[in-house]
């Protein structure tokens, strides 16, 4: 598996990403047929060496005629990809341009994905609807051209699967449409909720709206580079001159070991051991911490001191929700303190996918590595609704829809 790893040292834009790949070698012609893909007009864009610190890079440059293309990035609103299903609403012209280009579909759909998320972001920010958002910089066109540029320049270097380090989003105050905000942007932060970041104490605003959009939504994973063997090494620049190097560094190779064919994240394990609690309290603690969104819990039975039987507890949760599961823990159970760890977690692609059968439709969990089936697991509560109402075996519903989900795989 071909793989790229974004390393944030000194943040990152969208222009930055831009460069970066145009140094690791996409070539200037290839990404300008790509963005000809969108059929806009009145921009340019070249490539510059430069030398940020002693390090050479590439600068990434969008040329745009501001008059003409004022409004292309007002006021987006995706209902159908949301999902909102609200009659009425009309998508504006950006998510026309690109959906009825003829880029790639997968470029298509990342990158109206990417803008989506910047919405939901602005949105959340200005306290109003996803509809009603005006992007300011980050719906401007040189946005429009980074984020489909970005996208369209990993696939075209036939690159499958996305890593970056954890953010480094610099310090201090910046300057936007709004007036003076603090760094992180409040876009900025909103778009790496859930991601590890970090600032070294670097003056100004090293990672941008359109840098986090892009880079939190491509990324399987963030954390230290994950085991490859490198091939290509790019650095993409920005336009300020930074204390440290105002440089955006990828590297590409192929991927090792277990990473082939898996997503690779880092997941906390929670644990804490418990005997002097009523066994009936631990459905209630296992269902509210499900609901506050643990990725399981489940309980094991050990032997304690002076020979006590005890449950150990144990909770696995993305590495951001650690705090609110301690407290949890702490204010629900009878424990006084509990071990917690970050553990590496593999795991296949998955899917949900509706599946037709003789019965009706069921929703179907589908597992694959390296394009192939590994497990499909059809959603218990949509076979027990279908059996009880055709009054037929569970498990025959069952069947039918593991069938059925193997067999689309087949035609497709």
């Amino acid at each position: 598996m071909r793989i790229a790893y974004f390393d944030c040292f000194s943040g990152a834009g969208g222009d930055m990403i831009l460069g970066a790949l145009l140094d690791a070698g996409l070539s200037l012609e290839r990404l300008r047929d790509e963005l000809a893909k969108l059929s806009l007009s009145h921009y340019e864009v070249n490539v510059e060496k430069v030398v940020r610190k002693g390090i050479g890079g590439s600068r990434a440059i969008v040329t745009v005629d501001d008059l003409h293309h004022h409004d292309t990035g007002r006021r987006l609103f995706l209902a159908a990809a949301e999902g909102s299903g609200e009659p009425g609403r009309r998508s504006h012209r950006l998510e026309e341009i690109i959906g009825t280009s003829s880029l790639d579909d997968a470029v298509k759909q990342k990158s109206l994905t990417i803008f989506r998320r910047l919405a939901k972001a602005e949105a959340k920010v200005h306290r109003t609807t996803i509809d009603q958002i005006d992007f300011h910089e980050a719906g401007a066109m040189d946005a429009v051209i980074a984020v489909v540029g970005s996208v369209a320049g990993l696939a075209a270097l036939g690159i499958e699967r996305v890593y970056c380090s954890p953010l480094h989003v610099g310090t201090g105050t910046v300057e936007c449409a709004h007036g003076i905000s603090p760094v992180p942007d409040p876009v900025t932060a909103e778009l790496i909720k859930g991601k590890p970041f970090y600032s070294t104490g670097a003056d100004g605003e090293l990672l941008t709206p359109a840098g986090a959009a892009i880079l939190t939504t491509i990324s399987s994973g963030f954390g230290p580079s994950p085991s490859m063997t490198m091939e290509q090494i790019g650095y993409g620049a920005g336009t300020l001159d930074h204390d440290i190097p105002n440089l955006l560094r990828i590297m590409i190779g192929e991927a090792q070991g277990e990473l082939r064919g898996y997503e690779k994240e880092h997941i906390a394990v929670l644990e804490t051991n418990i005997d002097d609690m009523n066994p009936q309290m631990y459905d209630y603690l296992m269902s509210r911490m499900l609901e506050m969104g643990a990725l399981d819990v489940f309980l094991s039975p050990v032997q304690m001191k002076k020979n006590r039987p005890g449950t150990l507890v144990t909770v696995i949760c993305q590495p951001h929700l650690v705090e609110r599961f301690t407290d949890f823990v702490l204010r629900e159970t009878t424990t006084i303190g509990l071990r917690w760890r970050l553990e590496n977690h593999l795991k296949a692609d998955r899917t949900i996918r509706e599946v037709q059968t003789q019965y009706g439709p069921v929703r179907c969990k589908v597992a694959e590595t390296n394009e192939r089936i590994t497990n499909i697991s059809p959603e218990y509560e949509d076979c027990k609704r279908i059996a009880l109402e055709k009054k037929v075996p569970l498990k025959e519903v069952m069947e039918a829809a593991k069938a059925a989900a193997l067999f689309a795989k087949i035609d497709s």
